[in-house]
């Protein structure tokens, strides 16, 4: 099974918080994992905001950016190049979605259609959850 994984529940697998295990469990369950390439940026960003605020050491921080870092090469990533923004404008207006989120299920489209095979969708939005369903997705959580 391949699993298109949004920023939300792909920063899950490097930090502990709420539904970790169960992010773990669908990674431990898949073929595959691909995500946006935005999703490797604003985890990166979301690393160092908690080495600032001080809830990751700089030891832990480097460990964790060591780990995402081998870990992305792994991953199918999507470049959000013109088809996937063109995508994205249009889910925006369909679905009311925010930006990045819109360029998810984007990505998560392209991917599909590129592998021409079905592709579960895994993130810890309820609102980017419900639009992924109404485009076609197994929506791995269970809306909260």
């Amino acid at each position: 099974m391949t699993i298109y994984i949004d920023t939300s529940a792909f920063l899950k697998l490097y930090v502990t918080e709420v539904g970790s295990v169960t992010v773990q469990g669908w990674r431990a369950a898949a073929s595959h994992l691909g995500s946006s390439a935005l999703a490797y940026v604003e985890a990166r960003a979301a690393l160092a905001r908690r080495r600032r605020a001080r809830s990751l050491s700089p030891s832990e921080h480097r460990a964790v950016v060591q780990d995402l870092d081998v870990d992305w090469q792994h991953y199918l990533s999507i470049q959000p190049g013109a088809a996937v923004l063109s995508e994205a404008v249009q889910l925006v207006d369909k679905h009311g979605l925010r930006g990045y989120d819109a360029i998810h299920l984007a990505s998560a489209i392209f991917l599909r259609r590129r592998l021409e095979e079905t592709i579960a969708f895994a993130s810890w939005d309820d609102e980017l959850d419900a639009a992924a369903g109404r485009e076609g997705f197994d929506v791995l959580r269970r809306r909260r």
